[in-house]
């Protein structure tokens, strides 16, 4: 009977479509009544500073696991990287987390992310967990991790917690201890800034050999077990504010809920602070984004941008996102394993040679910058500029 409620909801949506989603979302919202109210998001955020950072994954990691397993976590390496990112200005890093450490070694893998945020405070970097995604390989395995694909953007990077389990409502409550774990160790710890429950639910890979280990009906799924992560981190009520970003569909209904698919609507509407990815090319799709998305009157945060080959640059982007008080975290800090200059073409075109226009990333892994116009405007726009 536990998990009826559940299945009930799964079937029912197979069976009619997303129409009856919509309603249940919008019961949800009301259960679930312990989301912040925009009053306490905005006592929150009016005390912290503008927040500029990276999604930060070290350079000698290929992926979530290789980064934070025993035997490859590397102190030494996430030390002088953050550094790094220090001297630039920047004061906050989005992590990625992945479940398959938790059932690995908790106990070990809550000593390595404690590690870790001493070595973020020592650099005066605050963290920002992400703790399931639905983007790249769909079958991730623990261990030792596959050496990179030359010249081929992320790889090795996996889903979390991937289609077999994704794909089976059944097994969602596995996922339930390690949720609750991780939130409530850090529950109250100013080292940690904002959980991100979920990156990208419904992202589909497309590659040839992936597309065909994915969820079916990805979407519905994906809806189903966010509910559950956020019903389960409101349990635990931590003091750090809940979001899941919105990441695609049509920009001109991000404003209005109604409007919008279920999984879209329900991480906006359950969401105590609102954030959003914008690699988009076009300036004015950027503002447009933002003017949508300040209707729901809540801090923003922006938790992905720099696609510098399609013009999406820190010369044309940071400066509307600070200007607004957005917080700015663009992906891709130290160029490494994950092989992110390379554009996200290049799984359909070949690459034999580093690319002119890095896609992602800042630094190569001496130190120096890809750009050294582009890190004095960084600096400069950080209050950094030593």
């Amino acid at each position: 009977m536990k998990y009826l409620g559940a299945c009930i909801l799964f079937f029912l949506a197979l069976a009619c479509g997303e129409r009856n989603l919509k309603k249940a979302d919008i019961k949800d919202v009301v259960k679930e009544g312990q989301r912040w109210s925009a009053q306490k998001a905005w006592d929150w955020y009016d005390n912290e500073p503008w927040y500029l950072g990276a999604n930060f994954n070290p350079s000698s990691s290929i992926n979530q696991l290789e980064f934070w397993q025993e035997e490859t976590f590397d102190p030494e390496t996430i030390d002088r990287e953050l550094k790094w990112s220090a001297d630039l200005g920047m004061n906050l890093h989005r992590v990625y987390l992945h479940n398959l450490l938790w059932e690995q070694d908790s106990i070990g893998f809550l000593d390595r992310l404690e590690h870790y945020l001493g070595l973020a405070q020592k650099h005066k970097i605050k963290t920002m967990f992400v703790l399931l995604d639905d983007v790249w390989h769909p079958i991730p395995k623990p261990g030792i991790q596959p050496e990179p694909i030359p010249h081929l953007h992320n790889s090795g990077w996996v889903q979390s917690p991937g289609a077999e389990i994704l794909g089976d409502s059944t097994r969602h409550h596995e996922l339930e201890s390690y949720i609750k774990g991780v939130i409530g160790h850090f529950a109250n710890d100013k080292r940690v800034l904002v959980w991100d429950l979920y990156n990208e639910p419904d992202n589909v890979a497309g590659q040839p050999g992936r597309r065909e280990l994915e969820v079916a009906n990805k979407h519905i799924y994906s809806l189903i077990l966010l509910k559950k992560v956020m019903r389960w981190a409101r349990e635990v009520n931590p003091g750090q504010p809940l979001t899941t970003g919105i990441w695609k569909g049509n920009i001109d209904h991000w404003g209005t809920p109604d409007s919008l698919p279920p999984l879209d609507r329900y991480m906006l509407l359950n969401s105590d602070i609102i954030s959003f990815h914008a690699y988009d090319g076009d300036v004015d799709n950027v503002k447009k984004k933002i003017a949508e998305l300040q209707k729901y009157k809540r801090p923003l945060f922006c938790t992905e941008y720099l696609a510098r080959g399609v013009g999406n640059t820190f010369e044309t982007v940071l400066p509307i996102l600070k200007e607004n008080k957005i917080a700015a975290i663009n992906w891709g800090f130290v160029s490494g394993k994950t092989n992110t200059i390379y554009p996200w073409k290049s799984w359909d075109s070949t690459f034999t040679a580093e690319p002119e226009i890095w896609h992602h990333d800042i630094l190569r892994q001496d130190g120096t910058p890809y750009s050294i116009k582009e890190t004095a405007f960084i600096k400069q726009l950080s209050g950094n500029p030593q």
